[in-house]
């Protein structure tokens, strides 16, 4: 793992958004699966994560889906009328492999998602699926996330019969996004440093719809700087992490967007917090940093989480030095 490198990945996510928009434009990765009686997302970290948004949006749009730890010992019962999807960049996570061993075996239709052609998870798949990220020389799992949102994004829009050409149009407009917030960083970017380093620990808060990005905003700030960092949805802070607001020197990126961030801001204020926005404007924050269309939540969902991630980089980078 190397902080240089990783800020270079991060630099590419423009690029590989555009490419994978061209793809998914030319043609439907999931085009041949029959529609299931349920789908099963299977995971570990960052692939779970982005599962977890997915099958939420897949319920919303009235398909039996669900989200799981590979590493469960019971997970749902596999069989005719399943469709598992594993979930893995580097294609040979242990626990994802054994997972959809036990889903082939029960009759489960079984799909690769993975970043590594030919790897261990894709072996016996009924489809392979490329996430199409390109070599993340940083050893971080970044742009690879950002792609398995996207493609699952076009799982839901090829099993709803949805506008998959909106898909596309998503994942463009998100490399028109992260490409302003790279452009812009000379302004956002060391204050947000400041801020959210400024105390011992760091906090993320997302709606339900967008957790992935509180979840691997956290998992960033562990992984490079390694600080204490913890994810928390937006309703649910009211009822878990609001009691952390006074004893600790409370600093949080809040992605914003939920119908509770007034009642978040309350009790920060009450409490001296000091909070980051992402996405919108909130008052009582510390800062705020907004992006092109930051309005629409499939944008946002692909977007935001550049702003925790370049935040790490940033941090990791100085604990290691210069070059």
């Amino acid at each position: 793992m190397d902080p240089t490198a990783f800020l270079a990945d991060l630099e590419a996510k423009p690029l590989a958004l555009r490419s994978l928009a061209d793809v998914l434009a030319a043609a439907d990765p999931w085009g041949s699966i029959e529609r299931p009686e349920r789908v099963v997302l299977i995971g570990m970290g960052s692939s779970r994560y982005a599962a977890g948004v997915a099958a939420t949006r897949l319920r919303a749009a009235g398909i039996d889906a669900v989200a799981e730890y590979a590493s469960l010992e019971a997970g749902t019962p596999g069989g005719p009328g399943t469709l598992a999807v594993g979930i893995s960049a580097s294609g040979g996570t242990e626990e994802t492999l054994t997972a959809l061993e036990r889903h082939r075996a029960a009759g489960s239709a079984v799909v690769a998602l993975s970043n590594v052609a030919g790897s261990a998870v894709t072996e016996g798949a009924d489809l392979v699926v490329d996430m199409a990220a390109g070599e993340e020389v940083g050893g971080v799992a970044c742009r690879s996330f950002q792609h398995t949102l996207a493609l699952l994004l076009a799982l839901e829009a090829s099993l709803t019969d949805g506008a998959g050409s909106e898909v596309p149009r998503w994942i463009r407009a998100a490399a028109d996004a992260s490409e302003d917030l790279l452009a812009c960083r000379d302004r956002w970017l060391d204050p947000a440093c400041e801020l959210l380093a400024g105390g011992p620990d760091t906090f993320t808060i997302a709606p339900a719809e967008r957790l992935s990005s509180a979840e691997q905003g956290a998992l960033m700030l562990r992984e490079g700087p390694r600080r204490t960092a913890d994810a928390c949805e937006s309703g649910d802070w009211l009822h878990v992490d609001v009691y952390l607001t006074r004893p600790l020197d409370y600093r949080a990126t809040l992605f914003a967007g939920s119908r509770f961030d007034g009642a978040i801001m309350e009790w920060m204020r009450a409490r001296g917090g000091r909070v980051l926005a992402v996405g919108g404007d909130v008052p009582g924050v510390r800062q705020t940093v907004r992006y092109p269309g930051d309005g629409v939540r499939e944008v946002a969902v692909l977007t935001e989480v550049l702003v925790p991630e370049l935040v790490a980089a940033e941090l990791w980078r100085a604990q290691v030095g210069p070059a």
